[in-house]
């Protein structure tokens, strides 16, 4: 983990002063992604710019990273580059969240002075950009493994006995 990049962030802080935080953090050190990667080398790069548009406190900027993740249908490695756009704004209430322009997404704290871990931001983005199901695109969609299992529930392997009853 970079050494200069604060554990805990005040978002709502931060977008009043106009912060920019770039950074990186091994993929090793992201616990929530882990279950989900086949390798975990590598780093995230990110910058989040903390900043006042209008009325709102919004985080933009961009997460990016070269993941490899498993296929769900013949398990071998996919590489997946993500290049994640972060859009937050950063609300107290459910009420200031449910009125939010449709191209930013909620960080809801409970408080103004609430800090976050940084690295949970970025982690959340890598979290959202993965595929609900990986696997790569010429991959079968499963359906030859249904026929298989199909074929083999058709021969029955009692059928010789069947055959011996009626002797």
């Amino acid at each position: 983990m970079s050494s200069h990049l604060p554990e805990y962030v005040a978002p709502l802080s931060l977008a009043e002063k106009g912060c920019l935080i770039k950074g990186e953090y091994p993929l090793a050190s992201l616990a929530r992604l882990q279950g989900m990667l086949a390798c975990y080398e590598g780093n995230v790069r990110f910058d989040l710019n903390f900043e006042r548009k209008g009325r709102m406190r919004v985080i933009t900027g961009s997460v990016l990273a070269d993941l490899e993740l498993d296929c769900q249908v013949c398990m071998e490695a996919i590489d997946l580059s993500v290049d994640r756009k972060v859009s937050l704004s950063v609300v107290t209430s459910i009420e200031q969240a449910e009125r939010l322009p449709e191209e930013y997404e909620a960080l809801l704290l409970e408080s103004v002075e609430e800090t976050v871990v940084l690295m949970d931001i970025v982690e959340d983005e890598l979290l959202l950009a993965l595929p609900d199901v990986a696997k790569h695109g010429d991959c079968s969609n499963g359906e030859n493994i249904n026929e298989e299992a199909e074929r083999e529930e058709s021969v029955n392997p009692f059928s010789v006995l069947a055959n011996l009853k009626k002797d």
